[in-house]
């Protein structure tokens, strides 16, 4: 029996010693300190970035309205013009001939209706004293009719040539730079060749599609609070913002089914000639928001595809919170629903934390985030 008892003391006294370290070596639990701010009302302003696509004031694509040579490029690419400056010349000498060539088919229809109209004439004589019958004197003047049209007809195919010869200038049809001249001296060109384009970009249009929620939103904004927003930003394809402010001037009528957009307009000075045709950038939209709540973005997290912070209510015990929101502003969300203003929630570090947890709440002042 006494060696039983060993047997069997040894393992309880070993128990008992472990259980007895473990319990000094378990430290007590210890109550977090945790970030926390209060939500309030606050001002705050919306910037929205939209792609843009710029377009010149204007640019136009120059092309020959005849069949000729290109005889002289009297611009250069690149180089400013000014309205009515002469870009080409193009060959006249075919031109010239066909000028004159329609000139005399006008005398020589002229000669014709003078030949009728004596004709005429002469007939109503005889048919008054009754020599010949009225027929004559009737196709007399049909001949006459048709002698005149053909002397109108001569006149518009003289005109038709001297408008062809005034097209062998081509001139500019308002100031702006010259564009890429792809034609060298001699190039024989037909109707409707392009020889270069010309393009004002004393000022630009900046094309910018809106989704429809986000049109209405601001124009709930604002409807509420009186403001106009036709005073817009840009900022260039580098990230650097444009110097001069733009004005939206229009928008289109009409969403577009395929895209749910809606196109806007804006202009924008351009006096040392930075933006360029096709070139492209973001409209930046601003709208004052008054008393707004905003949340920071450290301090949400979310569970499929929802939105939630962790509340702290009286006890500092926390409680996760669902909330929508509109728009991110920054490291900020502006709340549309699930909370109101006074309500307590974690700052930061809520991923380390669960549902029910006793916190040491450490007020950090909005203004201060």
């Amino acid at each position: 029996m006494k060696k039983l008892f060993y047997i069997v003391s040894l393992p309880l006294c070993a128990l008992m010693s472990c259980s007895t370290s473990s319990s000094k070596d378990k430290p007590k639990d210890e109550v977090p300190e945790i970030s926390v701010i209060v939500i309030s009302q606050r001002d705050t302003i919306i910037n929205t970035a939209y792609v843009a696509n710029i377009q010149a004031f204007q640019n136009t694509e120059i092309r020959s309205r005849i069949h000729a040579f290109l005889e002289d490029i009297l611009v250069d690419e690149g180089k400013p013009v000014t309205k009515g400056q002469a870009l080409f010349q193009l060959s006249t000498s075919e031109l010239v001939i066909g000028e004159s060539k329609a000139k005399a088919n006008v005398d020589i229809a002229l000669a014709e209706a003078k030949t009728a109209e004596l004709e005429v004439e002469r007939v109503n004589v005889l048919v008054s004293k009754k020599v010949i019958t009225q027929i004559e004197l009737d196709l007399a003047k049909a001949r006459l009719r048709a002698v005149e049209a053909k002397v109108s007809e001569a006149r518009a195919f003289a005109e038709e040539a001297k408008l062809k010869k005034g097209y062998t200038i081509i001139r500019a049809p308002f100031d702006g730079i010259v564009n890429r001249l792809p034609l060298k001296k001699g190039s024989l060109i037909d109707e409707g060749t392009m020889l270069t384009s010309i393009t004002d970009v004393r000022s630009v249009f900046a094309y910018f599609s809106v989704s429809e929620n986000e049109y209405l939103r601001f124009n709930r904004i604002k409807n509420r609070d009186n403001q106009v927003y036709d005073s817009v930003s840009l900022v260039l394809s580098d990230g650097s913002p444009y110097k001069y402010t733009g004005i939206i001037e229009t928008m289109n009528g009409e969403i577009d089914p395929s895209t749910g957009s809606l196109t806007f307009r804006a202009r924008f000075a351009n006096p040392q000639g930075l933006l360029k045709h096709g070139a492209t950038g973001k409209v930046v939209l601003q709208a004052d928001v008054n008393n707004s709540l905003l949340v920071p973005q450290k301090s949400t997290f979310e569970i499929q595809d929802r939105s939630y912070v962790f509340i702290v209510d009286k006890d500092n015990v926390i409680r996760q919170r669902a909330f929508e929101y509109t728009t991110r502003l920054g490291e900020f969300y502006l709340v549309k629903a699930g909370l109101k203003v006074g309500d307590q929630i974690v700052y930061e570090g809520v991923q380390n934390l669960r549902e029910g947890t006793r916190i040491k709440a450490r007020m950090i002042p909005f203004s201060g985030i």
